[in-house]
């Protein structure tokens, strides 16, 4: 009888003790290496960071992030969106070292090497976890996909491309001209 090789899960201590000088993400137990995002991506994150970080600072709404800053979820689900957004109200899941629960708003930038996962896997997470809305940005097809809780999740909302104004039901008055990210 063959003795079952059990699959090893990390949690948030073993994440800790990766090495600084790699981006890695914890989900479901499984480490995963995110290679440096390309020059797009960056330009992107840039433009688009900028964008909700000036919204959300001149209305007092909230804190905005860039990666690379942990979003934990659980003891088996770290993650580090792309960019993230955590109201006033609810400011107290933010600590020095990392935000400790769902952001109201979570951007990941499509690359390669991780779309498939913020499509599949992070799209779980972030819904499992309460975020109330995720915005997937595809720099091939130079769209804004919207995700908002429905009964099977995170559905989407709405998708913007070039030529359209994004709106926001979390950040309320927010209008992105996708033109200006592209």
């Amino acid at each position: 009888m063959a003795i079952p090789n059990p699959t090893v899960k990390f949690t948030y201590e073993d994440y800790l003790n990766t090495p600084e000088d790699k981006r890695y993400e914890l989900i479901d137990g499984e480490l995963f290496m995110t290679p440096a995002p390309g020059e797009l991506h960056q330009r992107v994150s840039i433009l688009l960071g900028s964008k909700l970080f000036q919204f959300a600072s001149e209305n007092n709404l909230g804190r905005v992030y860039v990666a690379p800053f942990d979003v934990v979820l659980s003891d088996l689900d770290v993650v580090q969106p792309d960019l993230l957004f955590v109201s006033n109200e609810r400011s107290r899941i933010i600590t020095p070292e990392n935000v400790q629960g769902a952001p109201d708003l979570v951007v990941e930038i499509l690359s390669p090497s991780t779309a498939t996962r913020d499509t599949t896997f992070k799209r779980v997470l972030y819904a499992r976890y309460g975020v109330r809305e995720y915005w997937m940005v595809d720099t091939q097809e130079a769209t804004i996909t919207v995700l908002l809780p429905g009964d099977r999740g995170l559905e989407v909302a709405d998708v913007y491309g070039v030529g359209e104004t994004l709106t926001s039901a979390t950040l309320q008055g927010f209008q992105l001209n996708v033109d200006d990210v592209f």
